[in-house]
């Protein structure tokens, strides 16, 4: 006797339906409360994350948590695969792919095809260092405030390929955007044909103006790369305005994603520029080197079908919530913290001025004391920070004021570790 298996019964015998109500719970929640103002707003959101009391997470520039219901779906979306591991079953993964791609473009003004779904932004940057074509004696203008793995990056390249890496510095708090476009100005000649920067510094917090200096480098012919690590899920992106020819990013910081998988941005035209650096099949995807947009670099073996669809729920409840939302209520917190923090007597290594900051904030700490501080915060007041840069803490919209309080609290009770 045949079986007759369909796609439905498959999800409803490993329980999925279950799982994705509560999935569409969520969503149905912050949608209910979009009338809700203030505090009570922010306290529904809190609690679509599963972090507790004792371990409020604050490093957002390393790791954030899912969205409860994103997790949810991951772990229920793996044992469907799981269930059965059939091309049969796995077939319906092709149109979550098409349709979380879609989705992420839409929220970061972006063509769909301009969207490649990666593993992490440091897989996003690979594919811009190692593709693009050089010659010996070429010249790579880079922030020295990048992410020392894209940095090193180029180091390698550089030395390899017979490159000239020029790094620029910047001023701790530069005087105006014309100052920062200026000083990469100065670095860029007539050999340059990158110049790559991260929009915001995870060692420092300091926000590039990433639209007036990828307009910088366009007009004079240079390729403008964006790390994206710490703006995507934090800032109100539009990258056709923004004018950059490529940008990369993670799910697992801002964004509040699934883990293992980012973005990476391919402008319209410039992707026949660049060779993929790896080299695979999805069954959608065909391996051709004369594909003409985004998805030449999302060749890249098998796929966690499951985190996939899941970046599609995470997109779903960023449009609920609104990005524009969340980039208001991160300048906010951070504005709270940093105004407690230099009333706590912490010297701020992140300038106080919203406009050239994210949502990273950055105390200095002498380099002996670091780890005692975020450990103390961590097991006295159950503040999750980190020591980069001194004692970095990057607050999110599943934080509440209280927990910004207290990490305040913490910091002021620790003057004499802080003192430089």
């Amino acid at each position: 006797m045949a079986l007759s298996i369909t796609r439905r019964s498959i999800l409803q015998q490993v329980g999925a339906a279950a799982a994705f109500a509560a999935s569409s719970g969520a969503l149905q929640n912050i949608a209910r409360a979009q009338t809700t103002t203030g505090e009570d707003y922010w306290e529904l959101v809190r609690r679509q994350f599963i972090f507790p009391e004792t371990a409020v997470p604050m490093n957002c520039a390393n790791l954030c948590p899912s969205f409860q219901s994103v997790a949810d779906k991951v772990e229920t979306l793996t044992r469907v695969v799981d269930y059965d591991v059939s091309f049969n079953n796995r077939a319906q993964f092709n149109d979550t792919l098409k349709a979380s791609r879609a989705k992420v473009a839409a929220q970061i003004g972006a063509a769909p095809d301009e969207i490649a779904l990666t593993r992490n932004t440091s897989e996003g940057n690979s594919v811009i260092t190692n593709g693009l074509n050089f010659k010996p004696g070429d010249e790579i203008v880079i922030w020295d405030q990048n992410h020392v793995t894209n940095n090193e990056a180029w180091d390698i390249r550089a030395k390899r390929f017979g490159l000239k890496i020029v790094r620029v510095s910047l001023p701790r708090v530069p005087e105006s955007d014309e100052q920062v476009v200026e000083l990469f100005a100065k670095a860029c000649t007539d050999r340059t044909k990158v110049l790559t920067f991260t929009e915001v510094s995870n060692v420092s917090g300091l926000k590039l103006p990433a639209k007036k200096l990828a307009a910088m480098a366009r007009d004079r012919r240079i390729y403008s790369h964006v790390d994206g690590a710490q703006s995507w899920g934090v800032l109100a992106l539009d990258l056709h305005d923004t004018g950059c020819d490529s940008f990369a990013a993670s799910a697992h910081k801002w964004f509040m994603g699934p883990k293992e998988m980012g973005i990476l941005y391919i402008r319209n035209g410039r992707a026949p520029d660049i060779w993929p650096n790896t080299i695979g099949y999805t069954g959608d995807i065909k391996v051709e080197l004369d594909l003409q947009n985004a998805q030449k670099f999302e060749t890249l073996g098998q796929r966690d079908d499951a985190a996939v669809a899941a970046l599609g729920e995470t997109a779903d409840l960023h449009a609920q919530i609104r990005p524009e939302r969340v980039q208001a209520r991160v300048k906010e917190l951070a504005s709270f913290l940093k105004a407690g923090l230099k009333d706590a007597g912490a010297t701020l290594v992140t300038p106080e001025d919203p406009v050239l900051s994210g949502g990273v904030v950055v105390i200095e700490v002498p380099k002996e004391n670091q780890k005692t501080v975020a450990d103390t915060l961590y097991t006295k007041f159950g503040i999750a920070a980190s020591t980069s840069g001194g004692l970095r803490l990057c607050p999110h919209i599943y934080n509440t004021r209280a927990h910004v309080q207290r990490a305040i609290d913490g910091v002021a009770s620790m003057r004499e570790l802080i003192r430089i």
